[in-house]
């Protein structure tokens, strides 16, 4: 049985994709990809207008719009109105916290039921902003991270208690990758969470040899003005994006 509201939200993404500069590409969550929109949620870069909503309004289904360059956008429907929906930006899933520190967020919009005019609202105000935002935070996570030399990798406890680097080449990044590692393309970053330390240890023990067999060496050091964790902290449970706060991550 065909949802009406699914087909509408679908088919205005569809067409606001079509309408933005560049190449976007426009995919539905469905009210079943629970885990796929409880991410989501915990991306939403917004502390107005869409963290209220979703405070009171949980969410059960979205679109997302992705580029190329790995700046993504999610549509939501506004249940307190009818015909018009909510855009908002989606941090990059790959930085360091310390990256969205001082980095205003790029707060959501409403719009109308006319995906044409609201393409021209994003292009004028909410692209702007998103795009200023991240060309930020990439700067500061690259910042943060000592880059890696082609005979050395550098991996950098995070206050989270994640570890990030930036290989200087491919083969370094496909190990990292095969260990755990999740790479943001744009900024070149790899991290590897720390929400299971059984996890991040083994991953830790089993790339210093094979980056000994390539050659490289490896080094853990502390994060800038910072001390390694002594234990990465447990997993905690989805913060709704209305109770976010700037003090701990700006976003």
């Amino acid at each position: 049985m065909h949802d009406p509201t699914s087909e509408r939200l679908a088919s205005y993404a569809d067409i606001l994709a079509g309408e933005l500069p560049n190449t976007w590409a426009s995919s539905l969550l469905p009210a079943d990809a629970k885990d796929d929109l409880t991410d989501l949620a915990e991306r939403i870069w917004d502390l107005d207008l869409v963290a209220a909503h979703l405070a009171e309004y949980p969410l059960t289904e979205a679109a997302v719009l992705s580029r190329a360059d790995g700046a993504q956008l999610a549509v939501l429907n506004r249940h307190d109105s009818r015909d018009s929906f909510l855009l908002a930006a989606l941090a990059p899933p790959a930085l360091p916290d310390e990256a969205y520190r001082a980095v205003p967020e790029p707060n959501g919009i409403a719009l109308g039921d006319d995906p044409f005019l609201g393409a021209e609202q994003v292009v004028g105000d909410l692209l702007v902003r998103y795009d200023r935002a991240l060309a930020q935070v990439r700067r500061n996570a690259l910042a943060s991270i000592r880059l890696s030399q082609p005979d050395r990798l550098v991996l950098t406890w995070q206050l989270d208690g994640s570890i990030a680097t930036a290989p200087a080449d491919d083969r370094a990044g496909a190990v990292l990758t095969a260990h755990g590692f999740m790479q943001d393309p744009p900024s070149g970053l790899y991290r590897l969470s720390g929400d299971d330390t059984q996890a991040q240890a083994s991953a830790l023990r089993a790339i210093g040899p094979r980056m000994d067999a390539l050659g490289i060496d490896t080094a853990l050091q502390n994060p800038a003005g910072g001390n390694a964790p002594t234990a990465a902290p447990a997993s905690a449970p989805p913060v709704p994006a209305g109770s976010r706060t700037q003090a701990t991550r700006s976003r």
